[in-house]
């Protein structure tokens, strides 16, 4: 994809100004660079966000902490962020092009002109920190006229250990070429051009040479970094109901947060009473309790016990006390309850799940807002699990420790 097809302009973020290398236009050869040295973390996770060209950012490189808040208002680009980053995420765990963007011309710049070819696209990527050291990976897509992966690039401390281009624009199909440092320098072979390359290099390297061995750590980390996230929007109209008894696993909407605290209440009666604390303290009136009734008909509904006779059903709850007691649920649990696809080849131990919350502060009172930062950069600290939220103002969080803002003009 040439460069007119998403021509950069000026970033629209005033936190930070990166600059991004293009995947669409590899360099001829891989060069060696000295491994990574320094203090590296146990788990992998993404440490930077770039959209290089993607729906209203351009040359935007956005920091990433075990808690970040993107700031600003309506229209500066904070939830395409995080669609960016779920995009990325969905890709590493091997979802087809189609499937992660269902409306690929909606992510292309909107003044970008398209090529001789009627050509348009948008470039992402993102750096992940790990045992490998800062792994970076750039993504060049093709939206029109047939949406694509054209360029990737997958490099760490200069060494570039898989590159893909697009050379026949009429094969379904781009050239790759991976660090090999044996009898040949790179290997070279087509890999398909609807899917991430870096995620498809353990089922094509065989790891027989330092170098191989090397792509395939980086290509892990990134994609561990990657695959445990889970997107979260709470819906209050689709909390008060009851619900079928299922999986016990929570939807993205929380729609089925009775069918989780079915399940959760017994699992661990020391995560549970953190849940009831937080959910007292974001409550009006007392809670002594908070759990799941069966109906008798497969279903159950999430109630309140108030300690003193009588139950209060979701359905009574207000927006912000709904929306408060999912959030907190979802701190307090893991990719074990979440609807997330983790790496199961990895342990959990060495894993992290990332927690994308558009609208964070969505509907909550000052004290509802306060107890969630709280307990949220309580959670983070640990280092299993990381946030990344959006907010129309972040001053109620600005110089808390551990969490770094990001905050976008419009």
């Amino acid at each position: 994809m040439p460069a007119s097809s998403a021509s950069p302009g000026t970033p629209r973020s005033s936190a930070i100004s990166a600059s991004s290398a293009s995947s669409s236009s590899p360099s001829s050869s891989l060069s060696c660079a000295p491994a990574p040295i320094g203090n590296r973390p146990d788990r992998p996770c993404v440490t930077e966000l770039r959209l290089s060209a993607f729906a209203g950012h351009r040359r935007a490189g956005f920091p990433l902490g075990p808690l970040t808040l993107f700031a600003g208002r309506s229209g500066c680009g904070k939830t395409s962020a995080l669609r960016a980053y779920e995009a990325l995420a969905r890709l590493g765990g091997g979802a087809e092009l189609g499937e992660v963007f269902p409306d690929p011309a909606a992510c292309v710049p909107e003044r970008a002109r398209p090529d001789a070819q009627r050509r348009r696209g948008f470039r992402i990527g993102c750096t992940a920190d790990g045992p490998e050291g800062p792994v970076r990976l750039d993504v060049a897509v093709q939206a029109e006229p047939e949406l694509r992966i054209v360029g990737e690039r997958l490099s760490a401390e200069g060494l570039v250990l898989l590159e893909t281009a697009l050379r026949d624009p009429g094969r379904r199909a781009v050239q790759a070429a991976w660090h090999t440092a044996g009898s040949a320098p790179v290997t070279r072979a087509p890999l398909p051009d609807d899917r991430l390359g870096t995620a498809l290099l353990p089922l094509r390297v065989a790891g027989k040479t330092d170098g191989q061995r090397r792509v395939l750590a980086a290509a892990e980390q990134m994609v561990v970094a990657l695959r445990s996230v889970f997107a979260c929007d709470p819906r209050p109209d689709r909390m008060r109901g009851p619900v079928p008894l299922g999986s016990g696993r929570l939807l993205g909407g929380c729609d089925n947060l009775a069918d989780v605290l079915w399940r959760t209440r017994t699992e661990c009666g020391r995560r549970h009473a953190q849940l009831v604390a937080a959910v007292r303290a974001g409550c009006a009136g007392p809670v002594a309790d908070v759990l799941a009734e069966p109906l008798g008909d497969g279903t159950v509904r999430a109630v309140l016990d108030r300690g003193d006779g009588p139950r209060t059903a979701l359905e009574r709850l207000g927006d912000g006390e709904l929306r408060h007691l999912a959030l907190t649920l979802v701190l307090l649990t893991g990719p074990g309850v979440l609807e997330v696809d983790p790496a199961g080849e990895v342990p959990a131990a060495l894993q992290t799940l990332t927690v994308l919350a558009d609208g964070l502060d969505r509907s909550l009172d000052p004290r509802q807002r306060d107890g969630l930062l709280r307990l949220a950069t309580r959670m983070c600290e640990r280092g299993h699990i990381r946030l990344v939220g959006a907010v129309s103002d972040a001053s109620w969080a600005a110089g808390t420790d551990g969490v770094t803002v990001v905050h976008l003009d419009a």
